[in-house]
């Protein structure tokens, strides 16, 4: 086990029923660094926590931490760093090649002469299959039960192999088709907001964090879980204790004001976002949500935000820790006891977000208030073209008249092309006619 250094002398205890837990404090390293830590945005105190928690003077320096506790919004950070997350989240096409590629490493091992059992996932890790399902069956009492029983016999190969690996290998659980999409089951289930390992310290506390195998891993961004999707390889490389190497995120904050009016819905909110974020510019970057308005968002509309994230660009689209995110862990059956240390943990590290919270310092923010956001589309092609539902009629007119590709604001072709019998022209001119009588 890499031996832990505390260069600033931030190891601490605190108690939660009668439990006592080890954790590494941000307070104590603002104390002995005189950085503002407190205002750092929520997401990069969860990165400093990481490297403060992984100190080895190697991956992670003391430099390094002093460097992401002294961050400077105004200038973009040209310093990489070593992010280690909590576990691992993979889906059924591109983790299997990764399961496979592990069992090729034990057989590997074993024709050298070595243990083959000692090759095995350093990271928790979950595989959920649900890429692969297909509906055979709908619209009948007994379609679920069917179309799983198809899918075990579709992909018997799979299944045993599957089931094998979570037998052979430690740190490996895989979740079975039916169960959901893996984006879902994540927020669902899987999801600890706050780990907790046996160390040399006794028990360890901190906040859970993941890289997953699909591009709506941000979708657990919605519970104060901070986590996104990366390729196989990458994902590989976490699962064998590797660190994810990263610059140091600029973050742009969205301010929310106000509530959604009635008839406004979280659909409608990420759509309004997404322009706004894509109009901005957020690629490379982590979007952090804050202000009065984020009280008045269930987790549902937060977790909608999140998992749009690849939609507007961003890495990440997080909501810290809150009521709202206690609530949700009892909602879904979460260990009264875990909620408890979840409270406890977020409240001791600064992680808890309440309406009296101080703004976080951002590279840049946006302001946007959810009063203002109305029902409406995307389209036609992708979702920052959206369309206020009573502007739909409007636009449906002037797309369908305006000539050229159906994207950017252009009509459509007839088939065939402009050269076509009754082209462009004609075309145009009897949809403006129709268009004109109504």
């Amino acid at each position: 086990m890499t031996t832990r250094k505390d260069s600033f002398g931030a190891c601490r205890t605190f108690t939660v029923g009668g439990r006592p837990y080890t954790y590494w404090s941000l307070e104590a390293l603002e104390r002995a660094t005189g950085a503002n830590v407190s205002r750092l945005p929520f997401s990069h105190r969860i990165l400093l926590e990481s490297l403060l928690r992984h100190e080895d003077g190697r991956s992670v320096t003391a430099d390094d931490i002093a460097a992401l506790a002294s961050w400077d919004p105004a200038k973009p950070a040209d310093r990489e760093m070593a992010f280690y997350p909590a576990r691992v989240l993979l889906q059924d096409f591109t983790g299997i090649p990764v399961i496979v590629d592990l069992a090729a490493m034990r057989d590997a091992v074993g024709q050298r002469g070595g243990d083959p059992a000692r090759v095995n996932p350093i990271l928790p890790t979950d595989l959920v299959i649900d890429h692969s399902v297909q509906v055979d069956r709908f619209g009948t009492p007994d379609a679920l039960k069917s179309n799983a029983q198809i899918e075990l016999e579709r992909n018997r190969e799979r299944f045993i192999f599957l089931r094998w690996a979570q037998q052979s290998f430690r740190n490996l659980r895989v979740v079975p088709s039916s169960t959901g999409i893996v984006h879902q089951v994540n927020l669902e289930y899987l999801a600890r907001v706050i780990f907790v390992e046996t160390a040399d310290e006794g028990a360890l506390a901190y906040p859970d964090t993941v890289i997953g195998a699909d591009s709506h891993t941000p979708m657990v961004n919605g519970i104060g879980v901070l986590g996104w999707g990366v390729g196989g390889i990458e994902a590989e490389a976490a699962m064998l204790g590797q660190p994810f190497p990263m610059l140091i995120p600029e973050v742009v904050g969205v301010r929310l004001t106000g509530s959604l009016r009635e008839g406004a819905t979280a659909t409608d909110l990420v759509l309004t976002l997404t322009q706004m974020l894509r109009a901005h510019g957020v690629v490379g970057k982590f979007v952090e949500y804050y202000g009065p308005g984020l009280g008045s968002l269930g987790v549902a509309d937060r977790a909608t935000n999140g998992n749009m994230s690849p939609e507007y660009g961003a890495t990440v689209g997080y909501s810290p820790v809150d009521a709202a995110t206690l609530d949700y862990l009892r909602l879904t059956g979460r260990d009264s006891a875990h909620v408890a240390l979840v409270e406890a943990y977020a409240k001791a590290q600064g992680l808890f977000r309440t309406d009296s919270t101080p703004d976080p310092v951002f590279s840049s923010q946006l302001t946007l208030d959810l009063g203002s956001v109305e029902p409406c589309l995307a389209g036609p092609k992708r979702p920052q073209d959206r369309v206020p539902l009573s502007q739909v009629k409007r636009a449906f007119r002037q797309s369908l008249v305006a000539g050229g590709e159906p994207l950017g604001g252009g009509g459509w072709e007839p088939v065939g092309g402009p050269g076509a019998p009754g082209g462009s022209q004609g075309a145009r001119a009897a949809a403006a006619d129709r268009a004109r009588r109504g």
